[in-house]
């Protein structure tokens, strides 16, 4: 039973973590190479993973995504610290609206125009994005945001994520000392009364069963 609760655990652990991994802000230091847009036609199995249609477009089942193409300054420790290599990273821009995740995101068109004028020079910059990077399915992190830097070696602090956590922690903290107040003043009671009531239930049946079987045994002894 043990280990069944410590994989569920483990399990919860890593399937919460994923998401947040997914939806939060995370930033790249990169090199814009190139801008382009393709026709997509969407799976049942990346579909999940697109946002909607531009805002005051209709949504279709196929459809034209903008692609930022960039050259990815490597990093260690969730970015902290940088690498000398780098990688290529492709981005999709698409308007995110008023639905989930919330970024109320509907610049994408002067995004692309951004990122088209940064790859005409040799300027270094910082995407801010959700989402991953899976290239057998076809799925492309959602750029929300970019702006120039001075070179590859500028260190992105998520500031944003910090506090979320924080916030998180503390929301968590407050949530559970709640909890276990509402449990000592009201469940507590009620199940210890449960209890008591139970309790006396039992030693009524008993006591009945000792007076059926003393009757019984009155019989017995006239036999």
């Amino acid at each position: 039973m043990q280990r069944f609760k410590t994989i569920l655990r483990v399990t919860a652990f890593l399937v919460i973590g994923s998401f947040f991994h997914y939806v939060l802000p995370q930033h790249d230091v990169v090199k814009v190479t190139s801008t382009e847009i393709i026709r997509t036609d969407f799976s049942s199995l990346n579909r999940i993973f697109y946002a909607q249609a531009d805002s005051g477009a209709s949504e279709q089942p196929t459809r034209d995504l903008r692609l930022i193409n960039t050259q990815k300054q490597k990093t260690f420790l969730l970015g902290f610290l940088p690498r000398d290599t780098s990688g290529v990273m492709v981005y999709r821009n698409e308007d995110t609206g008023w639905i989930w995740p919330p970024y109320f995101k509907f610049d994408s068109s002067d995004l692309q125009a951004e990122a088209a004028n940064l790859a005409r020079g040799d300027e270094w910059a910082v995407v801010t994005h959700y989402g991953w990077r899976i290239r057998w399915a076809s799925i492309y992190p959602n750029a929300v945001g970019v702006r120039t830097i001075s070179g590859p070696e500028v260190t992105i602090i998520p500031w944003f994520n910090i506090f979320f956590f924080v916030f998180l922690m503390v929301a968590l903290v407050f949530i559970r000392a709640m909890w276990r107040q509402f449990r000592e003043r009201s469940v507590d009671p009620l199940l210890d009364a449960a209890g008591h009531e139970f309790d006396e239930v039992q030693a009524s049946v008993a006591a009945r069963k000792g007076r059926l079987s003393r009757w019984i045994d009155t019989w017995r002894s006239k036999k």
